[in-house]
């Protein structure tokens, strides 16, 4: 007997494929029969048939299908599948007549589906530019500090002094960070003994102090600093914050990020015949001035200048007179005071001048102001402002055994914080839970504004927490920008700035890429009045308001409102352009519209 075979077709896709491809039934989601048997039957390919077996008489062969792991709401209903078609168009169903059978009848024309909630069962992703939910922020001017934040006196540790350590490539700035560590105790004979070993190994004898700051094997090779450095040592009034900053020109990103959160400072100069000149910028641009405008724009106030390498030039006062001179001239254009302006001539490599008074008869028979601990310690006490919500800007985000996986640090700006407390983390809008709370390796239960610190987090994924964040108290969020206007100083520039210019910005510890959208009004630096509106450009040493768009978003504050977060810094071609503070947050037209309603 002649047998006719179905021609096999490769245009039918298999169950992989159709799983992979997502249900096809689901364009077919019309009608879910409330009751139905299950009859055995056998899946086969494009135009075969299935056989179904009489059901009607055999009631134990109908299965029950329950919900998957268990009752649940998408699956309370009970599903009997009888002659009902679950396969592709194509395929053909052959059942056996159920008319005698009224309870398992069937309209013809209801096709069986999945039931309706297993569309649902998607692993959906956040899309990547979706913004995070955050409740609208209370009025700031409804905070109230709670009564511990107000405590007169942290009785757990001295108060501290953030000290930025800036200057010229070269300056000594490591190498005297280092004697003073080691003068006082905080590096250990073994340590010391270690790094001169190494340093003379390398051929490097006298940058063996300099390694106690310089650890990275990049730093110890070039023979320069790239990082800011973190060291700490007691005086009698602070527990100093030292940040050692890189002095090259490539590395003042890194700069600006650490130095942001000085409270004081130390520019230190070369005394040296032609080092002094090349940090002034003489034969070319230096350092020495750049740091200058800079550490003034983060706003200290009171600067300590450390004439170094005196023994260079036989602690001659006629050479320290010329420098103190003309870079006191430059010093007061950048907008500090005579009085706030301490000068201390030393010798680092030499240890004159540094913890004890100079002792070299060169110099001290000519010298009698203070020596350079004595004048740290001098320092003016910075305000702290715990009146207001918490802000804590991230510098950076780290991870150890003690405080976690997902830690950061970074200085109190204003307001507290204290263990098991939540946070919200800016701009991804995520709270967590503060774990653990360290000072220089010191357990704390507790830090107020200025508080240099280290944060344990939990409770959240370390992809929502970044360097340039801001941990904020949940109900006072910080203020998140895409645009901003700006009031900002030029600085000694060669080619104008236009509308359209692609720069660089950085705010407290964020850098972000931006563009001049439109130069608002000139300024005139008397009055602070718009004396211009709408200049074609701008030029070294104008004043004016400008509107830059940013390529991300950043948290920010109006300086009015708060100045650690309200100071901007915009730098093209590896050069500082300019410095300016945020006058005014630019919404979206979607935000505006938000908060109108």
């Amino acid at each position: 007997m002649l047998m006719m075979t179905v021609p096999f077709k490769f245009d039918v896709p298999s169950p992989d494929d159709m799983v992979s491809a997502g249900l096809k039934s689901s364009r077919h989601l019309r009608k879910a029969a409330p009751s139905v048997d299950f009859t055995r039957k056998e899946v086969m390919g494009d135009d075969d048939h299935v056989a179904v077996k009489d059901t009607s008489t055999d009631p134990s062969s109908s299965v029950k299908l329950g919900g998957i792991g268990g009752t649940s709401s998408g699956f309370a209903t009970d599903y009997c599948i009888m002659g009902k078609k679950v396969m592709d168009d194509n395929d053909i169903l052959v059942e056996k007549d159920t008319s005698t059978d009224p309870s398992s009848s069937v309209k013809l024309d209801e096709t069986l589906i999945l039931d309706n909630e297993l569309q649902h069962l998607s692993i959906e992703r956040k899309p990547k530019n979706s913004k995070a939910k955050i409740k609208k922020p209370v009025p700031v001017l409804q905070y109230k500090p709670e009564p511990w934040m107000l405590q007169g006196k942290d009785l757990e540790m001295p108060r501290q002094l953030n000290l930025a350590i800036v200057g010229h490539v070269d300056s000594g700035k490591s190498t005297l960070c280092g004697r003073l560590l080691h003068a006082l105790g905080r590096i250990s004979k073994k340590q010391m003994h270690k790094n001169e070993k190494e340093a003379k190994e390398k051929g490097k004898g006298s940058f063996a102090y300099a390694w106690a700051m310089d650890e990275s094997a990049d730093e110890r090779a070039r023979g320069i600093t790239m990082n800011v450095g973190v060291a700490y040592f007691d005086t009698k009034n602070y527990q100093v914050v030292m940040l050692d900053s890189p002095g090259h020109k490539d590395f003042v990103p890194n700069m600006i990020s650490g130095v942001t959160q000085a409270d004081a400072a130390v520019l230190v100069v070369d005394a040296s015949l032609g080092s002094f000149e090349s940090g002034m910028g003489v034969n070319g641009v230096g350092q020495t001035k750049e740091h200058s405008q800079l550490i003034r724009s983060f706003g200290v106030e009171n600067l300590i200048v450390a004439v170094n390498k005196m023994d260079s030039v036989e602690y001659s006062v006629e050479r320290f007179n010329y420098v103190k001179s003309q870079l006191g001239i430059f010093l007061r254009s950048c907008g500090y005071k005579e009085s706030a302006i301490t000068w201390v001539p030393l010798s680092a490599m030499e240890n004159e001048n540094l913890v004890t008074a100079a002792s070299d008869t060169r110099l001290s028979s000519w010298f009698h102001g203070t020596c350079l601990l004595e004048a740290i310690d001098s320092s003016a006490a910075p305000h702290r402002d715990v009146s207001k919500p918490l802000r804590l800007p991230i510098c950076d985000v780290i991870s150890s055994h003690v405080l976690g996986q997902v830690a950061v640090c970074g200085k109190v700006v204003c307001g507290a914080i204290r263990s098991d407390s939540k946070v919200l983390v800016m701009p991804s809008g995520e709270l967590a839970t503060v774990k653990i709370i360290e000072r220089d390796s010191s357990r704390l239960s507790s830090a107020r504004a200025g508080d240099n610190v280290a944060i344990g987090l939990q409770g959240i994924d370390p992809i929502h927490v970044m360097s340039g964040g801001v941990l904020c108290h949940p109900d006072y969020p910080v203020s998140v920008a895409s645009s901003l206007e700006l009031k900002i100083l030029v600085l000694d520039i060669i080619v104008p700035i236009l509308p359209g210019l692609q720069f660089e910005l950085h705010a407290h510890h964020a850098k972000v890429s931006a563009s001049l959208v439109r130069i608002v009004s000139l300024l005139d630096q008397k009055t602070g009045k718009a004396s211009a509106k709408k200049p074609r450009m701008l030029t070294a040493r104008q004043a004016a308001i400008i509107e830059v768009k940013l390529e991300r978003e950043v948290c920010v504050e109006e300086f009015g409102t708060l100045k650690a977060l309200g100071r901007a810094f915009l730098r093209s071609q590896g050069s500082t352009v300019a410095v300016g503070v945020v006058t005014r947050v630019v919404q979206a037209p979607e935000e505006r519209a938000e908060q109108a309603s």
